[in-house]
């Protein structure tokens, strides 16, 4: 009895450490008719004591999922993929156009207006997290 007391008590535990980020607005867009790569976008807040940092991401939706960041190189603003994206305790990051975001490839089916995207982020303390993104639209220019 003890022992199964004990199992129960860390599958608490871990779940607790693990919904230590809140992610909310979880968006992908509709990729491009003839294209096989979308962006996805979304909103992290570290509620727990501790730096935690998203080392990656995947979905059976996709054939990979990237991290990655626009930034000016020799006067040129570029896209770059990054190894981690780092949100410290009580800090929000936001994963949006133009910043910090996901390129998704290889779509293994046909990826629609409204469907639903599950992502799995992994972050550096070993936990993951599953995450459901609305399939929008890329606004008009």
């Amino acid at each position: 009895m003890r022992q199964i007391v004990l199992f129960a008590a860390s599958l608490f535990s871990f779940n607790l450490w693990a919904s230590q980020v809140e992610v909310n607005n979880a968006t992908v867009r509709e990729p491009l008719p003839g294209k096989s790569l979308s962006a996805g976008y979304f909103s992290l807040h570290n509620k727990g004591p501790a730096q935690i940092a998203l080392v990656s991401v995947s979905s059976n939706n996709f054939g990979a999922v990237e991290l990655h960041t626009h930034q000016m190189i020799d006067g040129m603003m570029q896209m770059t993929a990054v190894d981690r994206i780092v949100v410290e305790p009580g800090q929000q990051v936001h994963l949006q156009p133009g910043g910090l975001h996901l390129m998704l490839f290889r779509p293994v089916q046909k990826i629609s207006l409204g469907q639903q995207v599950q992502l799995r982020l992994q972050w550096s303390d070993g936990t993951s997290q599953e995450v459901q993104a609305s399939v929008t639209r890329i606004p008009k220019q």
